[in-house]
C-alpha cells in the first residue's frame, strides 16, 4: 500500500494533476475537499478526455485550461477500511471492478493510503516464492483455486 500519497483538490487543473501523475509515477490520484477523501482521478480518466477533446477545433491546451479535477473524478470511491485484511479488499475490487482503492482509517474519516492490484500481486508473488514445498503444476488447459491469506486466487495454465 502507497502511503506517502499525491493527492489533488476538486479545484485543481487537470493537466496540473496528469503531471503530478507523471512525475509520482502513479495512476490513481485521490481527490479532497477539506482534507476528506471526495474522489479519485486516474490515468484512464485523464486520456479519455483528452481523447474526447482532442476531436474537436480548439486545441487539447485551450480546452484542457480550466477543466478541473472535480469535473473528471470519479466522485465517492469505493474505500477499505486499513484495519481490513487482504481478502476483503481484494473482494470489494473484484465486486466494483476496480484496480485500487483508498485506504480509510479505521474510523472512515482520514485517508491513509491507496491499495492496488500491484500490492496485491506482489503479496502472492511473494507468498509463491517463499513456499518451502516446492512449485505447483498444472497441465495444459488447466486450472485450480489457490488460498492465500485468505485470498482464493484461480490459476489456468494455457
Amino acid at each position: 500500500m502507497a502511503q506517502e500519497l499525491s493527492t489533488a483538490e476538486t479545484e485543481t487543473e487537470i493537466i496540473e494533476a496528469y503531471q503530478l501523475m507523471l512525475v509520482a509515477q502513479i495512476r490513481r490520484l485521490p481527490v479532497v475537499a477539506s482534507d476528506q477523501l471526495v474522489g479519485i482521478v486516474t490515468l484512464s480518466d485523464l486520456y479519455r478526455v483528452f481523447d474526447l477533446l482532442s476531436n474537436t477545433e480548439q486545441t487539447l491546451s485551450q480546452k484542457l485550461e480550466h477543466m478541473t479535477v472535480g469535473e473528471v473524478m470519479t466522485p465517492n470511491p469505493v474505500t477499505v477500511a486499513e484495519d481490513a485484511t487482504i481478502g476483503e479488499a481484494a473482494q470489494k475490487m473484484l465486486e466494483n471492478k476496480v484496480s485500487g482503492l483508498p485506504v480509510l482509517d479505521p474510523v472512515g474519516v482520514n485517508l491513509v493510503g491507496i491499495l492496488t492490484e500491484s500490492d496485491i500481486f506482489r503479496i502472492v508473488a511473494q507468498e509463491w516464492s517463499t513456499r518451502r514445498h516446492g512449485s505447483i503444476s498444472l497441465p495444459r488447459n488447466a486450472s485450480c483455486y489457490l488460498n492465500i491469506h485468505g485470498i482464493s486466487v484461480r490459476v489456468f495454465v494455457a
